[in-house]
């Protein structure tokens, strides 16, 4: 059934992806769809890698925490 997947920068960490997949979960088995069928998946990615308005988020974001 669904497979979602949520990127996020580098550094989120373990805890707020743990409460990011509880919540993605509680919503589709709100709209009915089984538990065990829903699927998360959290990425992080370095801010490095995530380009915004063409420049590194590493660099244009550089004062915003992960």
């Amino acid at each position: 059934m669904p497979v979602v997947h949520g990127n996020v920068w580098q550094g989120f960490g373990a805890e707020k992806a743990k409460v990011v997949i509880q919540q993605i979960t509680a919503v589709f088995v709100g709209l009915g769809v089984p538990l065990h069928a829903v699927e998360v998946l959290v990425h992080e990615i370095p801010k490095s890698h995530w380009g915004i308005g063409g420049e590194p988020a590493s660099e244009k974001l550089k004062d915003v925490a992960p």
